[in-house]
């Protein structure tokens, strides 16, 4: 559980006390296969993902506005062309994940697809968030938004029956107005012929603590039915068929031990429906404690 709040302490570090990002945002690791078609091309915790097809390729998260150079070695790296970068998506509009879009966009060219909630704060470099919107150090380059994205829409990249794929986008919000969780099915290394997984890339769960969930005197809500999105969240995420368990960080799905593993496990390491759903149950019991606590008491 402690290894699974990290990236909330590293992100409440970054926002508000304008800290250093921590070394786990910023250090590369060797990109590596999920499966046949998507790959880890991300930091040892910001999470990038790779979707390759042969009509071009999908990256999803340009975290930092420093990240674009690893992300683009990393890709390269695999033996890919960064120019073959054809759409552009991401978990959530914060600068942690979205610092590098617009490098990304200049020099791939990739269409850039953005779930509605998020699209003006894309537009605006983070000035139309409801939380962080007037804080200067938390803003990113503006970055155009070709795309709205809603939620339950599909992103089809070539032709499904001969190598295209097709993701579906789950707006998943409250961490931010258009959070996003990302699922495609797909063959695993190592399976038998045919077999194809549920794959999950959960956008984000928390909510920050400076964060109003409910209206008080004095106190508005963050922003008008964020509870309620955020119950929609978790309601939706339990009910996301998951054999594989990714995220935006790499501590929500224990990246790191996973790695650990994989040199004698492969890809199936990540298969994780039982870690998945844990992840969801602890993430919802820390958003109905803070509701609680922030609901006025009756008299």
């Amino acid at each position: 559980m402690l290894r699974r709040l990290l990236p909330l302490f590293t992100l409440l570090l970054a926002l508000r006390l304008h800290a250093e990002p921590n070394p786990d945002w910023t250090t590369a690791i060797a990109p590596f296969r999920v499966a046949d078609n998507l790959y880890y091309v991300g930091s040892r915790d910001l999470g990038s993902y790779l979707v390759t097809t042969p009509a071009g390729n999908i990256l999803i998260n340009a975290n930092l506005d420093t990240s674009p150079a690893q992300i683009r070695a990393s890709v390269e790296q695999l033996g890919f062309h960064w120019a073959d970068t054809k759409l552009f998506l991401n978990s959530q509009a914060h600068f942690d994940h979205v610092g590098g879009a617009a490098q990304v966009l200049r020099e791939t060219h990739a269409r850039n697809l953005v779930m509605q909630g998020d699209d003006k704060v894309m537009a605006t470099g983070g000035h139309a968030d409801f939380a962080f919107g007037d804080d200067i150090t938390t803003g990113f380059a503006p970055t155009r938004v070709d795309e709205v994205l809603h939620d339950g829409s599909t992103i089809t990249l070539g032709d499904p029956k001969h190598g295209g794929v097709v993701l579906v986008a789950h707006r998943t919000a409250g961490h931010t107005r258009g959070c996003t969780t990302f699922t495609l099915r797909a063959h695993v290394p190592g399976d038998p012929d045919g077999k194809l997984r549920d794959i999950v890339i959960v956008g984000g769960v928390a909510a920050l603590p400076h964060y109003r969930l409910i209206a008080s005197p004095g106190h508005p809500a963050s922003y008008p039915d964020i509870a309620a999105d955020f119950e929609y969240t978790f309601a939706t995420l339990r009910n996301l068929p998951c054999d594989i368990f990714l995220g935006a960080h790499g501590g929500y799905f224990d990246l790191l031990l996973k790695l650990d593993r994989m040199p004698k496990e492969g890809p199936a390491v990540f298969i994780d429906s039982t870690g998945y759903q844990a992840f969801i149950a602890h993430s919802q019991q820390d958003f109905e404690t803070t509701l609680a606590e922030q609901r006025p008491s009756l008299r």
